[in-house]
């Protein structure tokens, strides 16, 4: 289906097509924090070295893992698709948009796959929804996100892995710079709209310092952040291909311990995790930030019974 996709548009080694797809919410795994998933377009210009989700063009039948970032798939249908599927599903059940590639990447300007998607949302009713993405141009959508939380629980998780220019730019090529992200936050708080910040993926000896953690919780909370996120990088197979060159380019003398660290497996564990999950307690309780979204009642809720809002199945 791929393969066959009419090109949409080209800039700068970059190709736009569109994709039929089937489903816009998909079910994920059992223990994760979400039930559904949203992904508006599959690719991601952004280019960040780390990125665990170049995994999915392999089903598109691209192994080179730089296809990620220059093949980008906009789904077709998308509102229609998604209004049928939620009339299926439980009301209770969350769902993510942007698990496997970034809602407001450079692709959603010329397209608006995922401001469509909250159109749809912002004309239903006791959803519980949450975005997570490294753009500010998320901040475009602000009064149809504030309508999506007046009818819905909505949080907006911004990622945002360093404070530094350089190093960021050196990680996220193409993602806009820590200080615009941050004004997106402080656009959004002032809004009204929920929203946190992601320090995620946070990488064993480049981000992980206490000062380096410190600095960006504090800027999040000047920003108006809620809560602060913490989890440890993850390697799948694709993005070892990309990351690990990646620091024997820019930071040799991590290549090798990088290479033990994620030998027998994806996942940082043990001993560095526990470390880094009091470090990041420690950092979110000086500056009175929250683990998660904090939940609250929509406005448009006020009034209504429970019942009303999640009708038994």
């Amino acid at each position: 289906m791929a393969a066959a996709s009419p090109l949409l548009e080209a800039k700068s080694e970059v190709e736009y097509f569109e994709i039929g797809a089937r489903s816009i919410l998909n079910r994920t795994k059992p223990g994760m924090p979400f039930e559904w998933t949203i992904n508006p377009y599959r690719g991601c210009e952004f280019g960040c070295q780390y990125c665990y989700a170049r995994y999915t063009h392999e089903f598109l039948g691209m192994e080179d893992g730089r296809e990620f970032e220059s093949k980008i798939y906009a789904k077709a249908a998308a509102p229609e698709i998604l209004r049928r599927e939620l009339r299926k599903i439980d009301r209770r059940e969350a769902i993510a948009i942007g698990t496997a590639t970034d809602p407001y990447q450079p692709a959603e300007r010329r397209f608006g796959r995922t401001r469509a998607i909250l159109e749809v949302f912002a004309r239903e009713k006791g959803r519980r929804v949450s975005i997570t993405t490294k753009s500010d141009l998320v901040a475009r959508d602000l009064e149809l996100l504030q309508e999506v939380g007046r009818r819905n629980v909505l949080a907006v998780n911004i990622t945002i892995t360093t404070l530094n220019r350089r190093l960021a730019r050196m990680m996220e090529p193409r993602a806009p710079r820590p200080d615009l992200r941050l004004e997106a936050v402080r656009k959004l708080a002032e809004g009204g709209v929920v929203v946190g910040v992601f320090p995620n993926p946070i990488l064993p000896m480049i981000t992980d310092s206490e000062p380096s953690l410190d600095a960006l919780a504090a800027a999040a909370r000047a920003a108006g952040a809620q809560y602060f996120g913490g989890g440890p990088l993850f390697l799948m197979p694709s993005a070892q291909k990309i990351f690990f060159p990646f620091l024997e380019a820019r930071f040799p003398k991590l290549a090798q311990p990088y290479r033990v660290l994620f030998a027998a497996g994806a996942y940082l564990g043990g001993e560095y995790k526990q470390a880094l999950r009091e470090r990041v307690a420690r950092i979110r309780e000086r500056h009175g930030l929250a683990s998660a979204p904090v939940e609250y009642r929509p406005e448009l809720w006020e009034g209504e019974e429970q019942g009303e809002l999640f009708p038994l199945h």
